[in-house]
């Protein structure tokens, strides 16, 4: 790919993680926290997508998303992630998990505030990220 096509590819996921985060946050406050937990770990997920596109990098599973993500960011010295995204990333999987395979997990309200939140500081940071690579242009929203 070259590089517009790459950043194109990148911008397009970074949209993507937008319309689920905000999915996410209808579902929220409709309190089906369930699939409200599991649309903010999409949200996330195809956030760090849209980084490692920027890297030549991809993967067709969650859990290959976040390791390449750790390797990626976590393990090589980055200004705009930390350990903490890491954390972040991991433990949106694991709640977006129990919310989709474990019958008997129970999704509080203020577990599902969480989720969306951390889900929409990760976007957060992507974007900060994005915008320093010239894929995106500061706009008040962002």
């Amino acid at each position: 790919m070259h590089d517009e096509e790459i950043k194109a590819l990148a911008k397009v996921r970074i949209e993507r993680a937008d319309e689920l985060i905000t999915d996410a946050e209808k579902l929220l406050k409709n309190a089906s926290f369930l699939s409200a937990n599991n649309r903010a770990f999409y949200a996330a997920e195809k956030a760090l997508k849209a980084v490692l596109a920027l890297k030549g990098k991809d993967s067709a599973t969650h859990n290959g998303v976040i390791k390449t993500f750790n390797s990626e960011f976590i393990h090589t010295p980055s200004e705009y992630f930390d350990r903490d995204d890491f954390r972040r990333i991991q433990s949106l999987d694991r709640i977006r998990t129990a919310s989709d395979y474990d019958d008997f997990y129970i999704a509080s309200k203020e577990d599902c505030e969480r989720q969306v939140e951390e889900a929409k500081l990760l976007i957060k940071k992507v974007k900060e990220y994005l915008l320093s690579q010239g894929v995106m242009v500061s706009t008040q929203s962002d």
